[in-house]
């Protein structure tokens, strides 16, 4: 008897001793019986790392080749509401039919090989595109870049968007080792992508090292400027014979990202168009960054350089009284994210997350008091703080922030249709 997708789901999670365990050895083994490396999945290929804008990354690629006619699938992860998130096919999200039969695929030739849940997923998106063999494939890495189960494709562009610290107990915390790391879904021969004004040496040095690949930098290579109308337009740098893309709508997304898929696709040879541009960018709606349900904002930031750029677009919307609900996990820099979200927040409702990584509300309460700020309440969950708030705190507006658990928590909420003034 087949399997639902939310029995296989449960079944995934039971395959390998660890969750996270990187590595390409037990993967490759499984693509090679697959014969997912016997050529390419898709026409082309980009590949997305970076320690936050990935996402963002991913949904402007998707949205801009859709709009110039090409066909894409688009795989993300983690996913909030549903796992079917993390592969779209042409904008829309995989059924779960065909997860289910490739699962099934893959469960046939695995034999004793443990995978982990990410590298199942990895694989089933992978059997999924190539069969499809869609223009453009779009990957995000998961995590880090050179072991990452994403990274057994060879991309036609790579794109790093940035390198901060996060995931600490696996990248470590030497800033210039993650940018290796990060850096390590770049090809020689293939365009390099460097997409932060701010991006470490050791980035730039990786890219450099690699036999005749080019590297075009945000800054240095192709840049962008506000407009007076709030428009933005994107230009190449040292060559006055290029387009400069003008009048381009705000995607409300981070326009360093924005600019990095111009670079990217033009990089692959594509021949971008005015009209095409201009339909892509008005019309991209992510869940989870910077997204409006009302009066809250929903974003899953959840380190200080994330965060920092969250407090930067709330500072354009200025506001009575702001309340942040902020949930984090327990490896994560609490103390960081509270600090670059202190300008553009009154007044705290920390909750408690579940799980073995979470931390508790009343453990960011403390830090919160310690910095002198106003605690309103402590929640025991996302959803209790939605409550709390909808009782007492009804017509502030609401930053939901810290963590992808706690956004999908509220999230769900709201997609429901309660926890609305």
């Amino acid at each position: 008897m087949s399997r639902t997708l939310t029995q296989w789901l449960a079944h995934l999670e039971k395959l390998h001793p660890v969750a996270i365990d990187l590595g390409l050895e037990r993967i490759r083994i499984v693509a090679e019986r697959l014969g997912l490396l016997d050529g390419p999945i898709a026409r082309q290929v980009v590949t997305v790392a970076g320690t936050n804008g990935k996402g963002s990354t991913v949904a402007m690629l998707d949205a801009v080749t859709r709009a110039h006619g090409l066909s894409t699938a688009s795989y993300t992860s983690p996913h909030l509401l549903r796992y079917n998130e993390r592969l779209r096919l042409n904008g829309e999200e995989v059924s779960d039919e065909s997860l289910i039969d490739a699962f099934e695929r893959i469960e046939a030739v695995r034999a004793d090989t443990g995978l982990t849940y990410f590298e199942m997923g990895t694989l089933a998106a992978l059997v999924i595109i190539r069969d499809r063999a869609p223009d453009i494939a779009i990957l995000e890495v998961g995590l880090g870049g050179q072991l990452d189960a994403t990274n057994i494709i060879d991309a036609n562009v790579g794109i790093v968007t940035s390198v901060a610290l996060d995931h600490a107990d696996f990248l470590g915390t030497d800033i210039e080792r993650i940018g290796v790391e990060k850096a390590g879904i770049l090809r020689a021969g293939r365009p390099a992508i460097l997409g932060s004004r701010q991006m470490v040496a050791s980035v730039a040095a990786h890219a450099a090292a690699l036999p005749v690949s080019r590297a075009l930098v945000l800054g240095q290579d192709f840049d962008w400027q506000r407009e007076a109308d709030g428009c933005w337009q994107w230009h190449r740098a040292g060559d006055e014979t290029a387009p400069v893309w003008q009048h381009l709508p705000d995607p409300g997304l981070p326009l360093d990202n924005a600019a990095s898929v111009l670079a990217a696709l033009e990089a692959l040879g594509m021949t971008l168009e005015a009209p095409s541009l201009a339909q892509a960018f008005s019309g991209i709606c992510l869940a989870g960054r910077m997204q409006r349900i009302d009066r809250y904002c929903l974003d899953v930031a959840h380190n200080p350089h994330a965060a920092t750029y969250v407090a930067a677009q709330l500072s354009r919307r200025p506001v009575t009284r702001r309340v942040a609900l902020l949930g984090m996990l327990g490896d994560k820099d609490a103390e960081g994210v509270i600090e670059a979200l202190w300008p553009v927040v009154d007044d705290w409702l920390p909750v408690t997350l579940s799980g073995t990584r979470a931390r508790g509300g009343e453990t960011l309460a403390d830090i919160i008091r310690a910095r002198g700020g106003q605690v309103i309440a402590v929640a025991e969950s996302p959803t209790a703080g939605i409550d709390w708030l909808e009782q007492h705190s009804q017509h502030d507006d609401v930053l939901v922030c810290g963590s992808f658990f706690t956004v999908a928590e509220v999230l769900a909420r709201l997609e429901r249709g309660e926890g609305t003034a």
